[in-house]
């Protein structure tokens, strides 16, 4: 479980493709690296991954076929920015929401609105995940905790404050950039419970009995 809190941002410094699968290399600062160790569950981009090497300002990462084609991480190259969060401890504060790093789909950056230091940016969303997005609502974009400001069927805004442009990728984001979202994990286990509460309720199928 992650909170959406971005800790750090690392640079993509190395691509190797594995089969189907492909290891991620990424350089981190030497105060982060040495708190991370091999096994641990890293968000990239909000895509929950672990750590399989570990060195003073380096980490390695493998991803599978399904997280590179559901995923921005298919598109990296090497010289991105990518950003970094670990688990949350469980005695940790929950500064932004709960992110479980599953992301649901990509989006595009369709609209860059900038207003002084600050930013409003529209992103397209998959029709399919539009329900779960509400205005004041919760939602990660590339790993980031980020309130909803205005919603439509197939896009959403949200308003950007320069600490947030500043220390993760949403600040080098232009328009037609994919990012990597996750919903409402609230949102989602709400709609099943009513989906389940309809169909108790509703009539075995050929009629009443």
């Amino acid at each position: 479980m992650f909170t959406g809190l971005v800790e750090t941002l690392g640079t993509v410094t190395g691509l190797q493709d594995e089969g189907p699968a492909r290891r991620i290399e990424v350089t981190v600062s030497k105060e982060w690296a040495p708190e991370t160790q091999i096994g641990e569950s890293i968000a990239l981009n909000g895509c929950c991954l672990t750590v399989v090497t570990s060195d003073a300002d380096r980490l390695e990462f493998q991803a599978g076929p399904e997280t590179l084609t559901r995923t921005n991480l298919g598109t990296l190259v090497a010289g991105d920015p990518i950003n970094l969060e670990r688990a949350l401890p469980a005695d940790g504060r929950l500064g932004g929401h709960f992110v479980q790093g599953h992301i649901d789909g990509v989006g595009h950056v369709e609209q860059v609105d900038q207003d002084g230091e600050w930013v409003t940016m529209w992103f397209s969303i998959p029709a399919d995940l539009s329900c779960y997005v509400v205005s004041k609502g919760s939602v990660a974009v590339d790993g980031v905790s980020l309130t909803v400001v205005d919603v439509t069927e197939d896009r959403f805004s949200v308003a950007l404050i320069p600490h947030t442009l500043e220390i993760t990728t949403l600040g080098a984001r232009h328009p037609g950039d994919a990012v990597n979202l996750e919903t409402d994990l609230l949102a989602k286990y709400v709609e099943k419970l009513m989906i389940g509460e309809t169909l108790e309720s509703a009539p075995p199928r050929g009629g009443e009995r």
